[in-house]
């Protein structure tokens, strides 16, 4: 989709330097998706007190355990961390 923007030039450069980009295209499209991924980021904090802790569970105590059928495991990132309680 071609846009016309009226951007400041040094800051482009500066921001195609840095990053090392061949163009201006790539360091604004670049620079956009870091933009997008640290406000994503950003979000993450909102979710601050929502999820539930538990104190007294152990996670050490379970590392040698075999999980049981359907439990809490999570394929791509693993085990819960420690003191996230399971929601099923």
């Amino acid at each position: 989709m071609a846009t016309n923007l009226a951007l400041d030039d040094a800051l482009i450069e500066e921001t195609r330097r840095i990053g090392q980009h061949k163009t201006k295209k790539e360091a604004v499209t670049s620079a956009l998706r870091e933009y997008v991924r640290h406000r994503r980021q950003l979000a993450i904090l909102d979710l601050k007190g929502q999820v539930p802790f538990d104190e007294d569970y152990d996670c050490k105590s379970l590392r040698h355990r075999k999980p049981a059928a359907g439990s809490w495991l999570i394929p791509r990132f693993g085990r819960l961390p420690c003191g996230v309680v399971p929601t099923t």
